[in-house]
């Protein structure tokens, strides 16, 4: 299951949508630094 928003993607005909990441079963991209509420990353702990 996944969370549906909104949107549409010019170069691909149909598809007006797009899943979110890091809602329910869609995984978030772990190494993410910029952007990284789009993307369900964590904010990387400094060293």
């Amino acid at each position: 299951m996944v969370l549906i928003r909104g949107g549409r993607v010019k170069d691909s005909p149909g598809v007006k949508s797009h899943c979110i990441r890091g809602v329910k079963d869609l995984l978030g991209i772990p190494d993410r630094r910029r952007g990284r509420s789009k993307y369900g990353a964590e904010k990387p702990k400094s060293i």
